[in-house]
């Protein structure tokens, strides 16, 4: 009997609106590529326009600013980098080079990771939640009311939120995984085929073989004129 590993049995073609995974993992790709796009230029012009978007540590309660050239200039960076695997990942998928996919799908098990150390924090440390509310600006819409709920009821609620979260982060990790493995079968498969037929001519029996055993066709009898 054969072993079949854990993981296969949850291998699938298809994701959700049962497209393929290769279409699920393009338009995923595109997905964040576009925000990604959308983020780099909002820091441009946070960089063009700093004053525009600068909150000053008095309004932060903090020793620094919210917003600074360093910071900027870190976030403009982190956002060209997310273009460029966003950007593989749609190239991998589409042209089916699962090499191509493997920077995307360690950036989602990375950022799974910390959502995960942000909810293990929320439920260790649920006083750090008020905290960290209380110094956002007064200007944050819903403040106050978020200041007033229960502190139990309001971990409750971002742990659900978390979960969620992480439920859809973990769906979309199998797709791109799937995308993987079915991309790495195709091409497997279409090796296998290349490497039968070849096989299939180097195992032919030499011609002096068949001769030496008689297998071989005699040659036609000489023309004798009349």
């Amino acid at each position: 009997m054969k072993m079949v590993a854990p993981w296969t049995r949850f291998y699938s073609n298809s994701c959700c609106l049962c497209c393929n995974v290769r279409t699920g993992t393009i338009l995923l790709g595109v997905w964040y590529l576009l925000i990604n796009a959308v983020v780099l230029l909002i820091l441009l012009s946070a960089l063009a326009n700093p004053d525009e978007y600068r909150v000053s540590s008095s309004e932060l309660r903090g020793n620094l600013d919210f917003i600074d050239e360093a910071n900027i200039y870190i976030a403009i960076a982190i956002s060209v980098l997310m273009i460029v695997i966003c950007a593989m990942a749609t190239y991998g998928a589409y042209k089916q080079r699962s090499a191509w996919i493997i920077p995307f799908f360690c950036y989602q098990i990375f950022d799974f990771a910390l959502n995960t150390l942000v909810a293990i924090t929320v439920l260790v440390y649920p006083n750090s939640i008020q905290e960290y509310i209380r110094q956002l600006p007064p200007e944050i819409p819903y403040r106050d009311d978020i200041m007033s709920v229960n502190p139990t009821c309001l971990v409750l609620i971002i742990l659900l939120f978390f979960s969620i979260i992480l439920t859809f982060k973990s769906y979309l990790i199998s797709c791109v995984w799937n995308c993987y493995r079915y991309i790495n079968g195709r091409n497997a498969s279409d090796v296998l085929v290349y490497v039968t037929s070849s096989d299939t001519t180097v195992l032919l029996p030499p011609y002096s073989d068949t001769a030496a055993t008689g297998t071989a066709k005699e040659p036609p009898p000489p023309y004798v004129s009349a």
